[in-house]
C-alpha cells in the first residue's frame, strides 16, 4: 500500500512538519503554531496530499509540548511513531549540509520514519495512567527536594555542631523536631536532659528520653561557639522545618498514589511480586503505559528497562556486554530496587542471587541479573492475569 511520511520537529510554541513520499520527495514543509485551528488545518492538508494513501506521522517527543497534536492525530485515527531526539541528532550527521533548522530536523525525522521499521508506536494513555505518571513524577520531585535540603542541613550543622550532626539521624522526624527548637551546644546544655525530654514528649516525639540524652551528650563534647553560630542556627531551624514539611507532602502523595494504583486492574498481579509495593507498582504502570501492548516479548521490556546488557564488540574483541545507552531510568529503578528487596523476602530470588554470587558475580551484577529474570516473570504474570506464587502450580499434561 502506498504511503507518505510526516515528520514533525516539536517545539514549545510552534512545530515544523515536513511531508515526503516513498521516493524521499518533499510534498509539504510548514511551521505551525501549537493551536488547535492551525493543527487541524495541517492535518487536513496532509490528508489531502495523501489522496487516500496511508500517512505515518513521526515525532521526536511523546509528551509535553506536542500533547495537543498527539491527541488530535489520535482523534483522526492516524498512525503515530516516536523517534528519540538523540537518534535524530545522530542521524543528522549523515545528511547533506551542516546548518541546523527546524525544517531540516523535520526532514530527518520524516526520512528516518520512512526507512526504519523499529520505531515504537505512540498511543494515548488512559486517565489512570496519566494520573499515576503525574503523581509519581511529583513524588520524585519532592524526594529530590528533600534530599537537597537535607544535605544542606547536614552541611550547616556539621560546620557549627559536628558532634550533633553525627549523632542525629535526619531521616527520622524526632531529630528534625529537636532542631526546630534547639540547635547550639550551649542551648542544649542549658535545657538539660530532663527539660529536653519533656519538650520532645510534648511534641509527641518517640524515644524522647534517649534522643534528649544523645543530644546532651553531644553538647558536652563541644564548648566552643563557632563564628556565625547565631545565623547558622537560624538557618538550621528553617531547613529542619522545610524537611518536615516535605516529609508531610511526600506522605500525602504516597496516599494518593496508593489509592489510585489500587484501583488499577493489574494492581493485585503487580504487587504479588515480592519487593513491589504501591509506589514501585505505580511507577511501573506509568512507565509502560498501563499495559504491555508495546512490549510483545519480555526481551523488549527488559531492553526498555535497561536490565538487558547490550553487546559492544569491536574488531577481535567480542563478548563485551555493557549497559544500554538508551533505557527508561525510572523503570530500571523499579526492577533493580524490587529485586534488591526480594532477596530478603522471596526464597526463589534469594536462591537465584546466591547462585550468581557463587558464579563470581559482584553484588550489583547479581542484582541486575535477578532484575532481568524478574522481568520475564512479571511479564508472564501480566500476560496470564495471575498472581505470583513462591511454588508455581504444577501443569499436568492432558
Amino acid at each position: 500500500m502506498s504511503r507518505i511520511w510526516a515528520g514533525t520537529d516539536c517545539g514549545k510554541t510552534h512545530h515544523h512538519t515536513l511531508v515526503m513520499d516513498a521516493e524521499g520527495n518533499t510534498l509539504l514543509s510548514r511551521r505551525v503554531a501549537s493551536d488547535e485551528p492551525e493543527l487541524l488545518q495541517l492535518i487536513a492538508d496532509v490528508l489531502d496530499l495523501a489522496g487516500g494513501r496511508a500517512v505515518t506521522w513521526a515525532l521526536d517527543m511523546t509528551g509535553g509540548e506536542p500533547g495537543l497534536l498527539i491527541n488530535l492525530l489520535a482523534g483522526h485515527g492516524q498512525e503515530l511513531v516516536y523517534i528519540p531526539g538523540v537518534a535524530v541528532n545522530r542521524a543528522t550527521d549523515g545528511y547533506r549540509g551542516q546548518g541546523k533548522t527546524d525544517a531540516r530536523d523535520a526532514r530527518v525525522i520524516a526520512d528516518q520514519a520512512r526507512m526504519r521499521r523499529d520505531l515504537l508506536p505512540v498511543r494515548l494513555d488512559d486517565e489512570a495512567v496519566i494520573e499515576l505518571r503525574l503523581l509519581t513524577e511529583r513524588r520524585a520531585d519532592l524526594v529530590a527536594d528533600r534530599t537537597r535540603v537535607t544535605n544542606r542541613l547536614r552541611a550547616l550543622l556539621n560546620s557549627m555542631f559536628p558532634a550533633l550532626e553525627r549523632a542525629l539521624d535526619l531521616g527520622n522526624t524526632g531529630p528534625l523536631r529537636l532542631l526546630t527548637g534547639y540547635q547550639t551546644p550551649a542551648a542544649i546544655r542549658r535545657a538539660g536532659t530532663k527539660r529536653l525530654t519533656t519538650w520532645l514528649r510534648n511534641r509527641k516525639v518517640r524515644s524522647s528520653e534517649a534522643l534528649a540524652a544523645m543530644a546532651v551528650a553531644a553538647a558536652e563534647r563541644q564548648h566552643t561557639a563557632v563564628v556565625g553560630e547565631k545565623a547558622i542556627s537560624k538557618m538550621v531551624h528553617t531547613l529542619a522545618e522545610e524537611v518536615m514539611a516535605l516529609n508531610v507532602k511526600i506522605a500525602e502523595t504516597d496516599k494518593l498514589i496508593e489509592g489510585r494504583f489500587r484501583e488499577h486492574e493489574l494492581a493485585e498481579v503487580i504487587t504479588s511480586m515480592p519487593g513491589i509495593g504501591a509506589t514501585l507498582g505505580a511507577e511501573f504502570l506509568a512507565a509502560v503505559g498501563g499495559n504491555l501492548d508495546a512490549f510483545p516479548t519480555p526481551d523488549r521490556l527488559a531492553a526498555f528497562a535497561g536490565v538487558s546488557p547490550a553487546p559492544r564488540d569491536s574488531g577481535k574483541v567480542s563478548g563485551n556486554l555493557h549497559r544500554p545507552q538508551r533505557y527508561h531510568r525510572r523503570l530500571q529503578r523499579v526492577f533493580y530496587t524490587s529485586a534488591l528487596i526480594s532477596v530478603q523476602k522471596d526464597p526463589n530470588s534469594r536462591t537465584f542471587y546466591d547462585r550468581k554470587r557463587a558464579e563470581g558475580k559482584r553484588h550489583t551484577q547479581a542484582v541486575i541479573a535477578l532484575a532481568r529474570r524478574r522481568v520475564n516473570v512479571l511479564w508472564a504474570l501480566i500476560r496470564d492475569g495471575r498472581c505470583y506464587q513462591v511454588t508455581p502450580p504444577v501443569t499436568r499434561a492432558a
